[in-house]
């Protein structure tokens, strides 16, 4: 019982945040370097902490997805995979927010309130997906971003209730990198499913994937090159300094003007020459994505359990403050993974999936792997069989 209270306390807590105007921070993005090796890097924003645990989920787990009314669906790992989740129950039933494999798959979901999933047609006898497992079944079975999208042909997905009697089904939609570059977006918008190539590789939240593509039309101009000087009815004029070409990205930290500048980042940050280099570019480019508290602040919402998990900010009684409570780094090559929290500060911590090969099923609490201040926490995942 103690459980199931605990449960829907969370429920009603990660709901409030999708339902306040301040549940739209999430970026992710494809970064490439000189060789065209691919890199993915996301930011997580919420005005509260919530128990997230890093993962590793070694080839032969066995996984189960029970949407309504419908048998489970039960799936085991072809592929070793390190994701960051929350407990369902208990931590043996992670829903996974973001994760790479042992192929170079990558997986990260983001907010969207505007969910709307398609009718429940599936006959009651067939096993059909989750949408919020989504995650730990794409990362346990595909190696690339077409076979999960072949997949999604036959497999029947069902946007579930994240709050009972209808109140909120899960918001979010979710996006996949792979190693050879390629992405897709998979959204549940006006009761339809949705898998879109995603060419740019680029997502943030609201409104749908192809309002963000389209809307790119209105930044033709962008370019990186400054143009700092020029001349008016024959008076020469000349910008004291660099960084002019930035002057039209969007400032704002929405979901429309985020998307924007995402890809111009992920566009034009120079392609470093090596892996190493390469992970740190990526650094210097989610910074630009990363959020303090107190930069923006909306008033406190009406919840019970989200008024005890969201903190107020210091000197403003009545307001609670989105922040970037952690950001991820994935090297789909190396297989790779890079983790900070808000607590690290700059200081990411790396988890080499290569050498948790072999090893049984673990999961420890972000907060004690990741601020930790070890470069490398392999070893904290790294329990053996």
């Amino acid at each position: 019982m103690r459980k199931k209270v605990q449960r829907l306390a969370l429920s009603v807590a990660v709901a409030s945040m999708a339902l306040s105007p301040l549940a739209q921070a999430c970026t992710a993005l494809l970064y490439n370097d000189k060789q065209g090796n691919s890199y993915v890097g996301r930011t997580l924003e919420l005005p509260m902490e919530l128990p997230y645990y890093l993962a590793y989920s070694p080839v032969g787990t066995s996984f189960g997805s029970e949407a309504d009314h419908h048998h489970p669906l039960t799936f085991t790992a072809k592929y070793d995979f390190v994701s960051i989740g929350l407990p369902d129950f208990s931590v043996k039933d992670l829903k996974v927010i973001d994760g790479i494999n042992d192929q170079g798959l990558a997986f990260s979901l983001l907010a969207f309130p505007a969910t709307k999933g398609p009718i429940d047609s599936a006959n009651k006898t067939q096993a059909v997906l989750a949408a919020i497992d989504l995650g730990a079944w794409s990362l346990a079975q595909f190696a690339t971003v077409a076979e999960v999208k072949k997949a999604l042909e036959t497999q029947p997905t069902q946007v579930t209730e994240l709050l009972p009697f209808d109140v909120l089904d899960t918001p979010f939609h979710y996006i996949l990198h792979d190693a050879t570059g390629a992405s897709i977006v998979i959204e549940y918008a006006d009761g339809q499913q949705n898998v879109y190539d995603n060419p740019i590789g680029v997502m943030t939240n609201g409104p749908e994937f192809p309002w963000h593509l389209k809307n790119l039309d209105n930044y033709t101009f962008l370019n990186n090159k400054d143009v700092s000087t020029s001349s008016f009815r024959g008076q020469h004029f000349s910008q004291p300094d660099t960084g002019i070409a930035t002057v039209a990205l969007p400032a704002s930290n929405t979901a429309v003007g985020r998307f924007v500048r995402a890809t111009y980042y992920s566009q034009y940050a120079e392609q470093a020459k090596t892996p190493t280099e390469a992970v740190t570019t990526l650094a210097h480019v989610m910074n630009n994505f990363d959020r303090p508290r107190g930069i923006t602040m909306d008033s406190r919402f009406d919840s019970g359990a989200a008024n005890a998990v969201a903190p107020e900010v210091v000197g403003h009684p009545g307001y609670i403050s989105e922040y970037t409570t952690w950001t991820s780094l994935r090297d789909l090559k190396q297989k790779h993974y890079y983790v900070r929290t808000y607590k690290n500060g700059m200081h990411y911590s790396k988890i080499d999936l290569s050498q948790l090969k072999g090893g049984a099923s673990s999961a420890i609490k972000l907060s004690d792997a990741a601020e930790a201040n070890e470069l490398d926490i392999t070893s904290q995942l790294n329990v053996g069989e």
